[in-house]
């Protein structure tokens, strides 16, 4: 196997690493509850936030005394980065030409089906961390059942988000700025009819997330439509990769860093995701692209995050 050359390499492979590093899949939404921020190393500990993160301190000085000093967050869990790599193939007859370093055009779309599920992978485990009752404090956290899941007309889901967010302002000082919920839970709530009695005066229009935004106080309701099939059984059902549950989190959408509070955080080594240099296979007859992902999803405020299980009634 004969790699292309240093000089094409530089000519491919920087503009498909800047285009996979902004890459967004419309179906993912975990990077709502966990943004990215970059770490310099492949492991550490997690910057956590507790309350003392949003406590009012002194900070008036007398001429001569010393400065008082406040704390970052804290060292909490450990965490250790986790490479995600694949490879896929342009085959000469798709690219004419194997003397010649495909177009850009064929590279992307190489690379599109590596970050699908690349970003699915991601997806999962942020959504596993997000949805595990176990990883949030009582008093944070709620099953519903009977007439308060949002499928019983009787429930009443805006007040019921509103206690949640209460609960979180009250345990960190901070309110949630964005909600998460799987796209059968949107459903429901968009048909729920004190929903629509709220909009009945206002729009003909169906209901849409950024209108339940406006309504409920986020700064973004998060749909989940991503599914996929989480096992080995080649004749395993395609599942929704977000549950019957609604995440309420706060977490500032564009983080100047990882010392600035938020329920999470996708920790990802600097220049990740990157395109390798593409290769030429001769025993395939392929153009083969690799991309190599270094992250993981932490959860780094738990107190600032409200989970309702059980939404609606399932059959």
């Amino acid at each position: 196997m004969s790699s292309y050359s240093t000089q094409d390499a530089r000519i491919i492979d920087p503009v498909l690493s800047k285009y996979v590093q902004g890459y967004q899949h419309p179906e993912r939404i975990g990077h709502i509850l966990f943004p990215r921020v970059e770490v310099t190393v492949r492991g550490g500990h997690i910057i956590e936030f507790g309350r003392e993160s949003f406590r009012r301190y002194n900070s008036r000085r007398t001429p001569g005394s010393d400065v008082k000093m406040i704390s970052i967050g804290y060292e909490g869990k450990p965490f250790s980065l986790v490479q995600d790599a694949l490879d896929a193939p342009v085959p000469r007859e798709v690219a004419q030409d194997a003397k010649k370093v495909p177009s850009i055009e064929f590279g992307r779309r190489a690379v599109d089906t590596i970050m699908n599920t690349l970003t699915l992978n991601l997806e999962y485990e942020q959504a596993e961390l997000a949805q595990d009752p176990a990883n949030y404090p009582d008093g944070l956290k709620i099953s519903l059942a009977g007439t308060d899941q949002f499928s019983n007309a009787a429930s009443d889901p805006e007040k019921q988000i509103e206690e949640a967010k209460e609960a979180v302002r009250r345990s960190t000082g901070v309110t949630p700025n964005v909600m998460a919920i799987s796209k059968p839970v949107f459903n429901v709530i968009k048909n729920h009819e004190k929903i629509m009695d709220k909009f009945k005066y206002t729009t003909s229009e169906s209901i849409t997330a950024k209108m339940l935004a406006n309504l409920f106080g986020f700064e973004k309701l998060a749909i989940g439509t991503a599914v996929g099939i989480d096992s080995p059984e080649p004749d395993a059902p395609f599942e929704d990769v977000w549950g019957n549950n609604a995440i309420l989190a706060y977490a500032p959408q564009t983080p100047s860093g990882l010392e600035q509070p938020s329920f999470g955080y996708t920790y990802t080594l600097t220049g990740h995701p990157f395109t390798e240099q593409p290769t030429w296979d001769r025993s395939i007859r392929s153009h083969v692209y690799g991309v190599t992902y270094e992250r993981v999803p932490v959860l780094t405020g738990i107190s600032s995050g409200f989970l309702i299980q059980n939404v609606i009634a399932e059959d």
